[in-house]
């Protein structure tokens, strides 16, 4: 008898307990997220800002896909958080287009749609925004190299650019942003490539560039960091000197910690930041929702430029003026 009431206890702990557990999973916010992938260090950071947000200790459910860069895949992870009816849906998309259809599917079942990072051109479906203005990025790049030309004494432009994935907003942004000051200078673009913002492409790039321009380019912009440490390579390999006092100007988008440690060392000329920390900005965004709120629909993150001389303050870009961060050991320490 007294086995039995032991038994009888220990099943009635364990139920009790599995309630618990089963109300304490519904209390969490689950949450979706469909990230591009895996393929530079500022998407690392990315990712890892949304899973030190969104916790269980913190009030969620975090479901992560990490698509590697191929938009069917990250369709059918949006229609898998659909399907799990999860609270919100995360999307970093890999393009800007192809999305109103999967966004009227998440409107339909009620679920609220954030995007972060790159933008959505074919569907205003979604509850906000958060990232970074992409086109500005671009615009500051050409105006620093304008005024840093004009301090160098250096009178002819003529760039290379490695882009990023094709299609993808930020590649557009910052190709479309410096194309207009290139233009506006009468500077010689002489290829523009994809590179995929990965250090796999921006080597294989600069290689073919290094063949058919040998001795032309004084100039190299690189859309992410990763890409620039391709063309460091490359560039290393075919004997061409870059950076500060190097034959070629070296400029990068990212701004993260290795990027910032080559700036440091004068292998990079400039790098221009995009903060991969959006999370906390999402978070406040799920809170506004929590609570009945109408959030902003486009939030912009802080950003800075930085740079290896300290012979140019400031630049102006679309009339603002805007500084230049020369970077320091406590600048490397704290970056993503």
């Amino acid at each position: 008898m007294r086995k039995k009431l032991a038994v009888l206890t220990a099943m009635t702990l364990a139920l009790s307990m599995s309630c618990i557990g089963a109300s304490a999973d519904e209390d969490l916010i689950t949450i979706g997220f469909a990230q591009v992938g895996h393929e530079s260090d500022w998407r690392t950071a990315s990712t890892q800002s949304c899973q030190d947000v969104f916790t269980e200790e913190n009030g969620y459910d975090l479901q992560f896909v990490d698509c590697d860069n191929d938009s069917a895949t990250q369709l059918e992870a949006v229609r898998n958080f659909i399907e799990q009816d999860v609270d919100y849906i995360i999307i970093d998309p890999i393009v800007s287009t192809g999305w109103d259809e999967v966004l009227t599917e998440c409107e339909e079942a009620g679920i609220p749609v954030i995007i972060i990072d790159r933008t959505i051109d074919d569907s205003d479906k979604y509850a906000a925004w958060v990232g970074s203005n992409f086109t500005t990025e671009g615009l500051a790049c050409g105006e620093w190299l304008k005024v840093y030309a004009e301090a160098k004494g250096i009178e002819e432009i003529n760039a290379l650019v490695i882009e990023g994935t094709t299609g993808s907003s930020a590649a557009i942004g910052r190709t479309e942003g410096f194309q207009e000051i290139a233009d506006r200078e009468g500077w010689t673009i002489l290829d523009s490539q994809d590179g995929d913002f990965t250090q796999t492409g921006g080597q294989e790039i600069m290689e073919s560039y290094i063949k058919s321009y040998e001795g032309q380019f004084n100039v190299v912009i690189c859309q992410n960091d990763n890409e620039a440490f391709g063309a460091m390579d490359a560039m290393t390999a075919a004997g061409i000197s870059y950076g500060v006092d190097g034959d070629v100007i070296l400029v990068s988008f990212d701004a993260c910690t290795a990027g910032l440690e080559y700036v440091q060392s004068g292998d990079i000329n400039a790098d221009f930041e995009c903060n991969p920390l959006a999370a906390p900005f999402v978070e406040e965004v799920i809170q506004q929702l929590e609570a009945g709120e109408t959030p902003e629909t486009t939030i912009y993150m802080e950003e800075h430029w930085y740079v290896n001389e300290d012979i140019i303050e400031t630049i102006t870009v679309d009339g603002a003026e805007q500084s230049m961060t020369v970077v320091t050991d406590e600048i490397v320490e704290a970056q993503y």
